[in-house]
C-alpha cells in the first residue's frame, strides 16, 4: 500500500473511510491511462506524464537517460508505481507518485529519515536515490527508489523463520533512538501510532457499513466484542513512543525461501505507539508463528488485544472504501479479520 499527513490523525488521506475525506460512498474507478483511480480526489497519472517527468530528471541526473519506462501490473493505493530499466546495464529502478493532494509530505519524509533508519536494520528497504519536482499538471514531488527482490508473502503461511525475521524487525525499528526533531515532527503523527479510544466511533460507523456488504462472511457482531476487548486493555497498558512501520502488511512485505527480504513503502512511518504494527501476525503468519513472533517481541496480552484491536479497525475501513477497487487488498483483510476473531 503504497499516504498529507495532517496534523490531525483521523483527516489523513491514508484513513480509508474518513467521512470527512472526500470521498463519496458509491465512487468507482475511472480508467486514467495505465493507473486506475482509487480516490475521489486522484490525480491523473499516465505513462506520458512520467516519461516526461523521468526525462526532465534526466537533464538533471545523466545516469536516468534512456532508461525504460514502463508500469507495474500492481501500484499501491497512496503511490502510483513505475518500473525504470537501463537497457543494457541490468539496473532497475522503482518510481513512485503520490496519487492524491498533499502526497509530497511523505516523499520528502521518506527522503529524509530512510537513509537514518536503514544504517540500523538488518534487512533491506527501499533507498531513496532522487526526488523529483512537480511539472507538467503534476502537482506533487515524486521519487526514485532502488528496487528490492523477493515475492511477497502468502496468506496466513508464514512459519516460525519469516516470524522470527518480522520480530527482529520489529524491534529494531522500535529501540533506534528517535531525535529530537524526530520527535516534534508533524509529518511523523499518524492516526495508527495514536490511541484506539480516539478512533471508537469510526470503528463502529466502519462495522454498520460493513453490515451492508453482502457475503462478507464475518461475525461482526464477535468483532465489537474483541474491539471492546482491545480498548479495555488499552485503558491499563503502558504509553511508548517509538518509531512505526504504520502499514506492515503483505502487500509491503518482501520474503526469500521463507525469510523476510526487504520491507517496503514507509509513507506510514510516525514516531507513536508502536502496538499497530503487530497486525502483521494475523495476516501473513500461521498460529504457531503468531506464537513465535509474540514471544520473539516479549508482547504481553494487554498489547496483544490492542494488535487485535488494530488489524479489525484496518480491515473494517478497508472493505468498504476498496471494495470496487481493490478485491486482492479486500481479501487480505477478509483473511487477517478472520484470523482475529477466530477463537
Amino acid at each position: 500500500s503504497d499516504r498529507v499527513c495532517d496534523r490531525v490523525w483521523d483527516r489523513h488521506p491514508r484513513f480509508p473511510g474518513n467521512p470527512k475525506s472526500r470521498w463519496r460512498r458509491g465512487y468507482r474507478s475511472t480508467n486514467i491511462g495505465p493507473v486506475t483511480a482509487l480516490h475521489e480526489d486522484e490525480i491523473p497519472i499516465d505513462l506520458a506524464l512520467v516519461r516526461r517527468l523521468v526525462d526532465r530528471l534526466a537533464q538533471r541526473l545523466p545516469e536516468y537517460a534512456g532508461m525504460v519506462l514502463r508500469p507495474m501490473g500492481a501500484s499501491g493505493s497512496s503511490n502510483a508505481l513505475f518500473r525504470l530499466d537501463h537497457r543494457s546495464r541490468g539496473d532497475r529502478l522503482l518510481v513512485r507518485l503520490p496519487r492524491q493532494p498533499g502526497g509530497t509530505a511523505s516523499i520528502e519524509k521518506e527522503a529524509r529519515w530512510l537513509t537514518v533508519l536503514a544504517e540500523h536494520l538488518s534487512v533491506a528497504v527501499p533507498e531513496v536515490v532522487a526526488v523529483g519536482e512537480p511539472g507538467f499538471g503534476y502537482p506533487e514531488k515524486w521519487s526514485v527508489t532502488t528496487w528490492l527482490d523477493g515475492e511477497p508473502p502468502g496468506l496466513l503461511g508464514g512459519g516460525g523463520r519469516l516470524a522470527g525475521d518480522l520480530a527482529r524487525f520489529v524491534t529494531e525499528l522500535r529501540e533506534l533512538p528517535v531525535p529530537a526533531d524526530a520527535l516534534h515532527d508533524p509529518d511523523l503523527r499518524w492516526y495508527r501510532g495514536g490511541p484506539l479510544a480516539a478512533l471508537d466511533e469510526r470503528f463502529g460507523q466502519a462495522v454498520d457499513q460493513c453490515r451492508a456488504i453482502p457475503g462478507l462472511g464475518l461475525d461482526l457482531d464477535r468483532a465489537l466484542t474483541v474491539w471492546a476487548e482491545a480498548l479495555d486493555a488499552e485503558r491499563t497498558a503502558p504509553v511508548r513512543r517509538t518509531w512505526l512501520h504504520g502499514d506492515l502488511l503483505a502487500e509491503n512485505l518482501l520474503t526469500d525461501r521463507g525469510g523476510l527480504a526487504g520491507v517496503l513503502d514507509f509513507g506510514g512511518l510516525a514516531v507513536g505507539d508502536p502496538t499497530v504494527d503487530l497486525i502483521v501476525a494475523w495476516e501473513v503468519l500461521d498460529a504457531p508463528g503468531r506464537r513465535v513472533f509474540a514471544e520473539a517481541l516479549g508482547v504481553g496480552p494487554a498489547e496483544w488485544a490492542k494488535g487485535k484491536g488494530w488489524a479489525l479497525l484496518i480491515a473494517m475501513l478497508t472493505f468498504p472504501y476498496y471494495g470496487a477497487t481493490m478485491p486482492q487488498r479486500c481479501a487480505a483483510r477478509r483473511a487477517m479479520a478472520a484470523a482475529v476473531l477466530s477463537p
